[in-house]
């Protein structure tokens, strides 16, 4: 997989050393190592990564003192490494825009499977992929829709796929690379209830272990872009003891 470049952020040597043993096993050959955030962020300010896995307690500024200005350079999945267990820690991680996590101590075969799950869901949307000009919704009626594979109108938002883009009111809006593959699996699969087991499974992978607080934080990153009051959706509903749904309005169509 030398298309596929990872960047590894832990101050400890022996983590890294045994992560990049791992991965280099695993047929990743562009891995980069650092030990401070700081020195994370400079790495993502030169380079393209489509992976970062990066330790919470580092020395200085911590992962997640780092992690926003990470995302104003870099749309790349992060996967933390954490000591921290409670259900406030891992939140705030989601919060400042991680994708998912590990608990130390880790079995690094579970790093390396959770890298797997973010990149398989990452790549289709950076590489290989060709960019076109998205067409324009003003002349579009509903009455009258052309087919064309890929583009999901809702009418207040639309998601193109082969684009990776979302688009709200008429703008390009960013989105994470997990928070964007779990509302083109909602946009896929309109008017259907999801439990969160379910969506974990579909949108994370099989290969990763299911986690209520890593749906409900990526539903909430999803409605802040696309809903008018995230506090009051009206798109992307929790129906009470089933699951979430996204609901597509009569007039709305798929193209």
């Amino acid at each position: 997989m030398d298309h596929v470049s990872i960047l590894l952020v832990d101050d400890e040597q022996a983590i890294l050393h045994m992560l990049k043993t791992v991965l280099l096993k695993e047929q990743f050959v562009d891995i980069d190592t650092v030990t401070t955030a700081e020195e994370a962020l400079t790495a993502c300010e030169n380079k393209t990564y489509h992976c970062i896995v990066l330790d919470i307690m580092l020395p200085g500024k911590s992962g997640l003192d780092i992690c926003p200005f990470l995302r104003q350079v870099t749309d790349a999945p992060i996967l933390f490494l954490t000591a921290k267990t409670t259900d406030y820690d891992k939140l705030t991680g989601f919060a400042v825009g991680g994708d998912d996590y590990v608990v130390k101590p880790f079995n690094p075969l579970e790093v390396v499977a959770r890298i797997k799950s973010l990149l398989k869901r990452y790549l289709p949307t950076k590489m290989g992929t060709t960019i076109t000009v998205n067409p324009s919704f003003s002349d579009v009626t509903s009455s009258s829709f052309s087919l064309q594979e890929g583009i999901y109108d809702f009418g207040r938002f639309q998601v193109f796929e082969q684009a990776g883009e979302l688009q709200v009111e008429g703008q390009p809006v960013t989105c994470p690379a997990l928070v964007y593959q779990l509302l083109l699996f909602f946009c896929k699969h309109p008017n259907r209830i999801f439990t969160k087991s379910e969506l974990y499974e579909r949108v994370w992978g099989s290969e990763a272990i299911s986690d209520d607080n890593t749906v409900m934080v990526h539903i909430h990153r999803i409605r802040e872009r696309i809903e008018a009051d995230p506090s009051n959706p009206v798109f992307l509903v929790n129906v009470r003891g089933l699951g979430y749904k996204l609901i597509q309005p009569e007039k709305s169509s798929r193209l």
